[in-house]
């Protein structure tokens, strides 16, 4: 009786195997390219946050100081006492910031002040480190954020 059972099992034919191989491989053509792009989608949220986080630290700076640091003290005067231009009265013991973050490409945001948007302009030029671009290369700026 055990012998006859064997005999009614079937196996997979070649051609079933190979259609499975095709169905996995349009599956993986679909959602690999899509895990792919959320470590950028990443990378551009956080240049956001950190974008944020640098406005926060500059309006404390012009609060307490009635100015915003000139683009020649840059965001360092965020981290301490600026040395040259206009020299801060009221500022912080300890500074704004413990440090300014690289941006996620690992290059300096660009700080200009006055700026041509507002008071002062912020940026990361994205992952080419470029201005300008588009998609993953687009520039993420302060006075584009929510």
């Amino acid at each position: 009786m055990k012998h006859s059972s064997y005999r009614n099992q079937r196996g997979f034919t070649l051609i079933e195997i190979m259609v499975v191989v095709v169905i996995l491989g349009i599956l993986a053509g679909i959602v690999v390219p899509r895990l792919l792009d959320r470590p950028e989608e990443a990378r551009r949220t956080k240049a956001a946050v950190q974008l944020k986080s640098i406005e926060e630290a500059l309006s404390l700076y012009k609060l307490d100081n009635g100015i915003f640091p000139s683009t020649e003290q840059g965001l360092a005067a965020l981290v301490s006492k600026p040395e040259v231009g206009v020299i801060p009265t009221r500022y912080r013991d300890g500074g704004y910031m413990k440090k300014v973050p690289m941006d996620p490409w690992n290059n300096n945001y660009v700080y200009l002040s006055p700026g041509v948007h507002g008071d002062f302009d912020l940026l990361s030029y994205g992952a080419d480190g470029e201005p300008g671009g588009e998609g993953k290369n687009a520039d993420i700026t302060s006075w584009d954020l929510e």
